[in-house]
């Protein structure tokens, strides 16, 4: 099915910032509607093949850049005042408002990559959702993460980060290849919560983990035994946050979907739409 090509709509985030968005319409009856919300330094066309078969099955796909990264970068990184808390009341919040009212009463549902699971419980309205997927996502605790990074995250949380943000003002993740460029309010929390054996809840507290029991919605979890960030229990512990939603959790080896390798970020890559895309996403979206 031949797909119109995606509209960029340009949004206020309500705290001053403007927001670059890409609407995937399909061509025929709306079956839903989807925020795509990204994993922490990840532009938004990363996420474009996934959004625009989305499309193609009947949902209106939406994605966007959080205040500070790709087609949202419309200041120096120095001088923006903003943090991942910022991210998800402000940013991710608006574009739920703004797909539930482009849906026009069709389902609502949240695909969170890693970071796009952790923020959920902030967002405003988060109630109107049918189901959540998080995809690749867990606590981003260092001693959790997965053994092949782990020496790599103490050298950047207890090294880099702070020093090259000191320096620079914003952590030039682009420079060295690490995560991407993001505001120094962002590499700054997510440092501190990295820290943390019980990540943002440790250091943000009881306001944080009253928002995770108040998420209702029907929650599945996709994770993979490859992903070279996020352990099983790193997995485990995230998903341990959301009290109050009925889980399903899958985590899969590479074997089982008839691929070689997944990882943390292999999930949306085109060549993926039968093993994963159609076998896993689908039938969640259509329960």
């Amino acid at each position: 099915m031949r797909i119109p090509e995606p509209e960029a709509l340009t949004i206020d985030n309500g705290n001053g910032h403007l927001l670059a968005s890409h609407w995937y319409r399909p061509a025929g009856e709306l079956r839903g509607a989807v925020l795509i919300a990204p994993a922490i330094g990840v532009k938004q066309r990363f996420y474009a093949d996934f959004a625009n078969w989305l499309a193609t099955r009947g949902y209106l796909a939406v994605t966007f850049d959080y205040v500070g990264i790709g087609q949202s970068r419309r200041t120096s990184l120095r001088a923006l005042k903003v943090d991942i808390l910022d991210w998800a009341r402000h940013d991710c919040s608006v574009m739920l408002d703004r797909l539930a009212d482009a849906a026009n009463g069709a389902p609502l549902y949240w695909i969170g990559h890693s970071l796009g699971a952790q923020v959920l419980p902030l967002v405003q309205g988060h109630e109107r959702l049918a189901r959540i997927v998080t995809i690749a996502a867990g606590s981003g605790y260092w001693r959790e993460n997965s053994p092949q990074i782990r020496k790599q995250a103490w050298l950047l949380w207890h090294g880099l980060a702070p020093v090259l943000t000191a320096v620079a003002g914003y952590f030039p993740g682009e420079r060295i290849g690490a995560v991407g460029d993001l505001p120094a309010g962002v590499i700054r929390q997510w440092r501190r919560w990295c820290l943390h054996p019980d990540y943002l809840l440790g250091v943000e507290g009881e306001p944080i983990q009253r928002a995770f029991d108040a998420v209702k919605t029907p929650l599945v979890s996709l994770s993979f035994t490859d992903d070279e960030m996020m352990s099983a229990r790193s997995t485990e512990a995230l998903h341990g946050f959301y009290t109050s939603a009925p889980k399903t959790m899958r985590r899969m080896t590479p074997s089982e979907v008839g691929v070689e390798r997944i990882g943390h970020f292999g999930f949306f890559r085109k060549h993926f739409q039968a093993n994963l895309w159609e076998p896993l996403v689908l039938p969640e979206l259509q329960s």
